[in-house]
């Protein structure tokens, strides 16, 4: 894991949203972890943590 990833990482912590967006852009990824993150933040985390380490 390189220092970018660490700081998608600290970010999609932070604001689930904005991690994703750094690496997928304006992609579904996106749009799924902001529907999550407004339903509850802790979904949001969850999946762009996911999206971040699995893909």
């Amino acid at each position: 894991m390189g220092s970018e990833t660490f700081i998608q990482i600290i970010l999609a912590i932070l604001i689930p949203p904005v991690g994703v967006l750094l690496r997928y852009g304006l992609g579904v990824e996106f749009w799924i972890d902001l529907v999550l993150t407004m339903l509850g933040y802790l979904p949001g985390i969850v999946y762009a943590i996911y999206v971040l380490v699995v893909q």
